[in-house]
């Protein structure tokens, strides 16, 4: 418990990351960076989605639009935040030299992305539902 309170603080005070071991070469903490706005890229490009399938697909049944606009607003929501602890959890390990940490957020990732996808075939194939 403390080990996440600690890691949250360092999302608002990344200056602190700084008093942790040694300063690894600044080309790692830059492509960790770079790693880190691809994930907010694709954060944005959920929530736009969402926002296109709730405004630009009137014909859907009204649960459809809105369940599927929202599974890809939160999807987005949870990837933005995401981006911002595995930024924190790289740099820590960098410094640390330990090797980065482990996720299954990006199988995840892809795996939602599939099934929301899936799902909107399945209604598009159906037709609108009014």
């Amino acid at each position: 418990m403390i080990g996440i309170i600690r890691t949250l603080r360092l999302w608002f005070a990344p200056q602190h990351i700084g008093e942790e071991g040694d300063t690894p070469d600044y080309r790692f903490s830059l492509a960790n960076e770079r790693t880190f706005l691809a994930w907010l890229r694709t954060a944005l490009a959920l929530v736009g989605g969402g926002f296109a399938v709730d405004q630009f697909l009137p014909g859907l049944r009204w649960g459809w639009r809105v369940g599927l606009a929202c599974a890809l607003l939160a999807v987005g929501a949870v990837c933005a935040v995401r981006a911002v602890d595995r930024w924190v959890r790289c740099e820590l390990a960098m410094r640390r030299g330990e090797d980065l940490p482990p996720t299954r957020f990006p199988a995840l990732l892809g795996l939602v992305v599939a099934l929301v996808a899936l799902v909107m075939v399945v209604v598009v194939v159906l037709g609108p539902a009014g």
